[in-house]
């Protein structure tokens, strides 16, 4: 366990689950406080036993030996006892303590306007559900920490009032008061300003859980750090609710790399990749490429300029090393290339291309007439490295296309045959294979394939697993250029290859040859 200086403090499972279109399993919940606490984070909310039935199995599992932590503690969430209900008959309270978890959140009132409206008792009976609810807890044994809903927007309401719900609670034995932008609404100076005059006056340590509204939770929850707040709140890829809540990721990337807080036990802010896209994939959303330390854009140089200084020093682009956090620099190539792009990107695919400036000239060329065409290697970086090795004629040919014809039958009953046949050269043999598919490249990739097994076995490992098509801006409809993203796999890796043409079928080929001559390449 971390030292209890600092807490990070991870609410995936239970306010990031009240993100639009995330539904988590309990085995799902198990998978992910894994992750979580590879990452090494403190604590670990795991939902709310009591009020949601899979919360109280998740708690039931982990008590019975099945969620094993090495760096995290578990935190089961809840609320105050209900206005006018003594806390020993609260069945809500009573779950807290049956979920058998040694943390537990209360959530609490602390603006006035809730208090009144919401909630609909007086101030001073918020203040004894506080009270009672916590001392109840921590004489059972339990770490209480208390969120205090709506705390800035109270604030401005009633700033005392805040004060109060906190001394409530750290009378009663609360360990952290965390100040909670529940709405989201607030700027890093205003959060400067309302926590630096809340550690001045509260008599408990305090902690920052903010939302995402304005953009700026990540730098809400760093401004809070700067100010005096020692807890800080977050989720997994910024899940949450509306907008979401601050991603941790960010957040701990800011702590270490920024503020110089070490927050995490050694080497584990290396998984950050790894904990990110592995817990995007268990709630079924693509991971977002754009997201800062562990996007896999997050290190990606697309300018020219950017990669002749980078050739000289990666730092000089990059703001830190991305291996640091799991991550890797990579080079784009598109119109905007220049030599040093070619020459990164080249070495970065393992291809050794400094002793050729000639070839490295053509390939820029190359690449800036192919992206006026509409081609794209950002994203296909195979068809990258064949036009390279083609250039530098270190890619042997396999085979040669003769023709291919695609025939497409539909019945009187509306029922499709696709049928291929692809007439290719491989050594000195000819071939011709004719195969049905669902669909015309179907029918060509299994065509092309059936051809060339006999010469390349290794043929039958590979699958197209992936296919994009993007009409390209100019022309429209029927007579506008297609380009066509393959992706292909051999079950241990994956590459991307990329056509354009006017004729999609045509376009599909180029991608689909160049897909077969990589994985022909790779072995």
């Amino acid at each position: 366990m971390l030292s209890d200086d600092f807490h990070v403090f991870d609410t995936t499972l239970r306010d990031g689950a009240q993100r639009e279109g995330i539904s988590y399993s309990v085995a799902d919940k198990l998978a992910v406080a894994r992750l979580l606490d590879s990452l090494g984070v403190g604590f670990i909310e795991g939902g709310w036993p009591g009020a949601v039935p899979k919360d109280t199995e998740f708690f039931a599992r982990a008590a019975e030996g099945q969620l094993p932590l090495r760096h995290a503690a578990l935190v089961a969430f809840g609320a105050t006892r209900r206005a006018g209900v003594a806390v020993a008959d609260d069945p809500q309270v009573q779950a807290l303590l049956d979920s058998r978890a040694s943390i537990i959140t209360l959530v609490a009132k602390s603006d006035v306007w809730h208090v009144e409206r919401a909630l609909r008792t007086s101030r001073d009976e918020n203040l004894a559900m506080v009270s009672d609810t916590v001392g109840y807890l921590t004489a059972a044994g339990r770490r209480v920490f208390v969120d205090c809903e709506h705390f800035f927007d109270g604030y401005a309401h009633d700033p005392d009032y805040g004060l109060r719900v906190l001394d409530a609670a750290a009378a009663a034995g609360a360990d952290v008061g965390v100040l909670c932008d529940t709405n989201g609404g607030m700027l890093p100076m205003g959060i400067s300003e309302v926590v630096s005059a809340v550690v001045a006056r509260a008599g408990i340590r305090l902690g920052i859980h903010t939302q995402d509204d304005t953009g700026c939770a990540v730098a809400n929850t760093l401004a809070a750090v700067a100010a005096g707040a020692t807890h800080v709140q977050g989720t997994a890829n910024g899940y949450g609710e509306r907008a979401g809540n601050a991603d941790i990721f960010s957040v701990i990337g800011g702590l270490v790399f920024k503020m110089g807080l070490d927050v995490l036990p050694p080497g584990t802010i290396a998984e950050s990749v790894r904990v990110s896209h592995a817990i995007a994939e268990i709630a079924n959303l693509a991971p977002d490429s754009h997201a800062p330390y562990v996007g896999g854009s997050a290190f990606a140089h697309k300018a020219g300029l950017h990669a002749s200084a980078i050739k000289l020093g990666p730092e000089l682009y990059n703001h830190l090393d991305p291996e640091l956090v799991g991550n890797r620099q990579r080079i784009l190539i598109t119109e905007m290339a220049g030599r040093a792009s070619v020459e990164l990107k080249s070495a970065e695919l393992g291809v050794d291309v400094t002793s050729r400036p000639d070839a490295v000239s053509k390939v820029v060329a190359r690449v800036k007439e192919r992206e006026s065409m509409g081609w794209s290697y950002e994203a296909a970086d195979a068809s990258f490295e064949l036009l390279v090795r083609d250039e530098l004629q270190t890619a042997p040919v396999q085979f040669v296309l003769e023709s291919y014809r695609v025939i497409i039958d539909r019945g009187e009953d509306g029922s499709l045959m696709t049928e291929a046949t692809v007439k290719v050269h491989a050594g000195d043999r000819r071939m011709i294979t004719t195969a049905e598919g669902n669909g015309p490249v179907n029918a060509l990739d299994l065509a092309l394939r059936s051809a060339l097994e006999e010469v390349f076995p290794a043929l039958a490992d590979l699958e197209l697993s992936d296919y994009k098509v993007r009409i390209l801006p100019g022309k429209h409809g029927t007579d506008a250029t297609t380009r066509v993203l393959i992706e292909t796999s051999d079950k241990a890796h994956e590459w991307t290859t990329v056509g354009v043409h006017p004729n999609i079928i045509e376009a599909s080929w180029l991608a689909l040859a160049d897909a077969v001559r990589y994985g022909l390449l790779e072995r």
